[in-house]
């Protein structure tokens, strides 16, 4: 892929607040692809900050207005962006961002489109929820921001904008933490079926296949949010105060046909738009990943079951660690939010940087 890394000048970058980052070496800088490890079970999570994320700010986009929170030192430090997934929010990096901005870093945590502040800056845009559209956001907000390359960390949804972002400008990733690997769909296997058991754990993507399905969203996006928690991460104990700030981001007038569209196209019963089907031709050859990536997989995700992470090691051309989190689920940031912040931290250190 042939592309020019934007300039410092035209970005505006201080090349004083990154210059004053040491950058020391890092188990990552010489891994073996398939290198593994383990975190040993954190402990049982707690509201630790039962404040909401804030001041939210907003930033501008071709499409979007983008609420977001940042951390530690903006337009100095190293840029990080981190990804929420659905149903969740920005408040799944509640504890990872002090860590990370202790570090110095610049620590910037988007509301995904159809979440929380960020909306539509027009009314006749497509409310579109497909991987490409996710995945050049986060080009886009970088953009806005003037950062010409990151350390991006996602799960989800998140961790698929970021592995879309790492194909789309792999020169501007320079690091990737996805929790559950590879994340990019193969929507022409899309009506391959899985396991049984597998598939019972899918229920809320079949159930968005139907009308019933929008109408249940609709009136009980909230119920259908805690549900999934429950079964998304079947060992995590979350309080009502801790759902209800993360509840507020699903109020978004955009959310309901966000998700419907999201889960509909990824199925291949929704046609995507066409401002993104380029990017959806090339995401279809599921093409590998070429940044240094970390990724993590929850030993109690009710998802996706935790791996050795060697299935999906040819889908990472670059070098690649996976670990295994005991103890954490499929909202891994939240639950584990040490070996999540531990892993950008790496990846940070070990980073080719190039300004």
């Amino acid at each position: 892929m042939n592309e020019t890394l934007p300039t410092r000048r035209r970005f505006l970058f201080s090349a004083a607040g990154v210059a004053g980052l040491a950058l020391g070496a890092a188990p990552l800088a010489g891994a073996a692809p398939a290198k593994s490890g383990k975190y040993l079970k954190p402990p049982v999570r707690v509201l630790s900050n039962p404040q909401p994320l804030g001041p939210i700010k907003q930033v501008e986009t071709d499409l979007l207005d983008i609420g977001y929170y940042e951390a530690g030192r903006p337009e100095e430090g190293r840029p990080v962006i981190l990804l929420h997934g659905f149903p969740y929010d920005i408040h799944s990096f509640a504890d990872v961002a002090p860590i990370l901005a202790a570090q110095g870093y610049w620590v910037i945590i988007p509301h995904l489109r159809g979440h929380g502040s960020t909306r539509f800056l027009d009314a006749a845009t497509p409310r579109s929820g497909q991987q490409a559209a996710i995945g050049q956001d986060v080009i886009d907000l970088m953009d806005a921001l003037h950062i010409p390359e990151a350390v991006l960390g996602g799960y989800d949804w998140g961790g698929r904008a970021a592995c879309v972002a790492a194909l789309i400008k792999p020169s501007r990733v320079v690091g990737l933490v996805s929790v559950n690997s590879y994340l990019v769909q193969d929507i022409a296997k899309a009506a391959l079926p899985l396991a049984p058991p597998v598939e019972r754990g899918f229920w809320y993507q079949f159930y968005f296949t139907t009308e019933r399905g929008r109408a249940g969203l609709t009136k009980n996006r909230d119920d259908i949010a805690r549900l999934m928690w429950e079964g998304n991460s079947p060992s995590w104990r979350f309080d009502g105060p801790m759902f209800a700030r993360s509840a507020k981001s699903f109020d978004n007038p955009d959310y309901v046909e966000v998700v419907i569209h999201s889960y509909r196209h990824r199925l291949g019963l929704a046609p995507g738009y066409p401002a993104y089907e380029a990017l959806e031709k090339k995401l279809a050859a599921v093409p590998p990943i070429s940044v240094p990536t970390i990724t993590l997989d929850g030993e109690e995700d009710g998802v996706v079951a935790a791996t050795d992470g060697t299935a999906s090691a040819a889908k990472f051309s670059g070098k690649r660690i996976h670990r295994k989190v005991a103890g954490a689920g499929h909202n891994l940031p939240q639950e584990a939010p040490k070996a999540f912040a531990d892993a950008i931290i790496e990846l940070v250190r070990a980073g080719a940087w190039r300004t």
